[in-house]
């Protein structure tokens, strides 16, 4: 059994981390090739309209394995430039940038647990809803450690700086209603119905035109960094082609024919 579940169901793709015995951790040596794989098999399928990321058990993930660290297993046990080499960039960082690189939205289905590498695993989800019983920390601190995975970028831009903040300095863990006042979920909901309601979202991002989903993707992602001046430019590009497609001419007829569009992705 794999320890990252690829699912593909109609224009969806689910993916699981599936390490429920340990609460689903994360960093073990191949996981980083692991995630690269499933992201390249998404970005690469044209019939791929969306992607869930959730976890498989009562936890989505707790993190990094300390019990690796602890007993310096692995990459864990090389000297610091190795480690930086082989730990990090090769396989934890790869975990976080593959995720973060995939073309089409991804829905967060947060069911549990989502601490340190596991937030910032979360974080690269483009929506997040969250099971009501769902916990969510950045407790690098309270381990010695510093923020390393990506969360010092990616969780200030979600959540803002004081409240990112706060979770760094303290290693507080918060609940899903926190998570929510804070933007960090958008959502909460049983967490018998996580997975059911995770899908319906899906599915209804699932009924845009395929090209303009990932345009659209791209360009916020660029809006992130990029100078005003520059999105702009690449606005009207994007905008330029997507004029030329099938799919914006069915849209523009489906509007004067009073009928939902069918979309080909052409």
């Amino acid at each position: 059994m794999s320890d990252l579940l690829f699912e593909k169901e109609g224009h969806i793709v689910t993916l699981t981390i599936n390490r429920p015995d340990d609460r689903n951790p994360l960093g073990m040596k191949g996981d980083g090739d692991m995630f690269a794989k499933a992201a390249e098999r998404i970005n690469n399928d044209p019939e791929v309209r969306c992607a869930i990321l959730t976890g498989a058990g009562k936890a989505f993930s707790a993190g990094g394995n300390l019990k690796a660290m602890r007993d310096r297993e692995g990459d864990f046990g090389a000297p610091a430039v190795d480690m930086r080499e082989h730990a990090y960039r090769k396989n934890i960082h790869k975990i976080v940038r593959s995720l973060w690189n995939i073309e089409v939205p991804m829905v967060g289905a947060i069911n549990g647990a989502a601490i340190g590498l596991g937030n910032d695993v979360g974080c690269t989800a483009d929506i997040r809803i969250a099971a009501d019983n769902a916990k969510f920390g950045a407790t690098f601190l309270k381990v010695g450690l510093i923020p390393g995975d990506g969360g010092s970028w990616l969780l200030p831009r979600v959540i803002g700086w004081a409240n990112a903040s706060r979770l760094f300095f303290t290693g507080d863990i918060v609940d899903a209603e926190t998570a929510k006042s804070w933007g960090l979920v958008s959502e909460i909901v049983p967490a018998e119905n996580l997975m059911a309601e995770a899908r319906t979202l899906a599915e209804r991002i699932c009924i845009q035109p395929p090209q303009a989903l990932r345009m659209t993707k791209s360009l916020m992602r660029e809006g992130m960094s990029a100078s005003f001046d520059n999105i702009m430019e690449m606005s009207a590009g994007l905008q330029a082609i997507m004029q030329n497609t099938e799919d914006h001419l069915e849209a523009v007829n489906a509007f004067f024919d009073k009928r939902p569009p069918v979309f080909t992705g052409k």
